[in-house]
């Protein structure tokens, strides 16, 4: 049954990488990241927390519509075109199918997230040009650059030779070379000196990203459930207003649980994303400890398991014939 799991969780993030979807809403994060420390600017004392919440708010986006696009054809998709009869007429039970769709679409959600988040980390070490005396981060900006050329030079002759796919293969090397990157400006300061205590990165950044990356599986969870029994636009639909939902479920539901059971009911079953938008802090210089991340990873796992659970529960009843 595992190996049964993995091949179906491979072929789902295989797929996943090559929609064009997908590249598309990696490729213009990257551009906002890159445009955030001119939008942030303006401010008069506030730009590099403005550049901060501008790069989470983006990152955070960019993680909704890439699980939401890519879960909401996952299993549609498979009944709409016929091969779920196929897949299933194999030793592939239901379950199996269900969790590996989940694992595959949340592998690739991962992977992107983990390449803006780390552009997001280059963008705020860099910093904004507050005024004309503020000098450009050249480690900063040749490390970006060899990451950039060499994604696309190495990705150009993959393709060329191999015929590998080109959106997926820069996507994943860029990932790679992004990684290495963050490890080499981790040691090297502005001045190109070795300098590990002076490297700007922020570890509120990476916490804030690490509960943006929770949530995501949370919205990933929740579309396989809808694709179980609605087309693609109904799920992506539901997707949206939940997540929206999600975000003010404290005022909408919070507030009245003590009173109302209906509001009871909503809080218990609307995922709290205000736990994982931690922005807020950034501006009154707040920390993300440890116990919150992982009371936040708990919560996850938990609420994730539910939807599951009850996707596998519909999905087990579903005319796919």
């Amino acid at each position: 049954m595992l190996l049964r799991l993995i091949a179906i969780a491979k072929n789902t993030f295989t797929e996943t990488l090559r929609q064009p979807i997908y590249a598309v809403i990696i490729v213009f994060s990257l551009l906002l990241m890159l445009l955030a420390p001119a939008i942030s600017m303006y401010t008069l004392d506030e730009d590099i927390k403005l550049l901060r919440e501008l790069g989470l708010s983006t990152l955070f986006l960019a993680g909704l519509f890439i699980a939401v696009f890519a879960s909401t054809g996952a299993i549609t998709e498979e009944i709409e075109s016929g091969t779920i009869t196929t897949i299933l007429s194999k030793p592939i039970s239901r379950p199996v199918f269900v969790l590996g769709k989940f694992f595959g679409i949340a592998a690739a959600v991962t992977l992107a997230h983990i390449l803006i988040a780390m552009a997001l980390l280059m963008v705020t070490r860099h910093g904004v040009l507050e005024t004309a005396n503020d000098e450009i981060d050249w480690t900063v900006v040749s490390a970006a650059g060899i990451v950039l050329l060499a994604t696309l030079t190495i990705t150009a002759l993959m393709n060329y030779a191999y015929d590998w796919n080109f959106p997926s293969t820069g996507i994943v090397l860029g990932t790679v070379f992004a990684g290495f990157a963050i490890l080499f400006l981790s040691f090297m300061d502005r001045d190109w000196k070795f300098n590990p205590s002076n490297n700007h990165f922020n570890l509120f950044d990476i916490m804030a990203s690490a509960l943006l990356l929770m949530a995501m599986f949370e919205l990933v969870a929740l579309a396989i459930l809808f694709s179980t029994r609605f087309n693609e636009i109904v799920t992506l639909t539901f997707c949206v207003g939940i997540f929206l939902l999600g975000l003010i479920s404290d005022w909408v539901f919070g507030r009245f649980a003590g009173k109302h059971l209906w509001a009871k009911i909503g809080t218990i079953l609307t995922p709290n994303l205000q736990i994982f938008w931690v922005s807020d802090a950034i501006y009154e210089s707040g920390a993300v400890p440890a116990s919150y991340l992982l009371l936040a990873a708990g919560y996850t796992a938990l609420y994730t398991a539910g939807i599951l659970a009850l996707a596998i529960a519909l999905f087990q009843r579903r005319q796919v014939g």
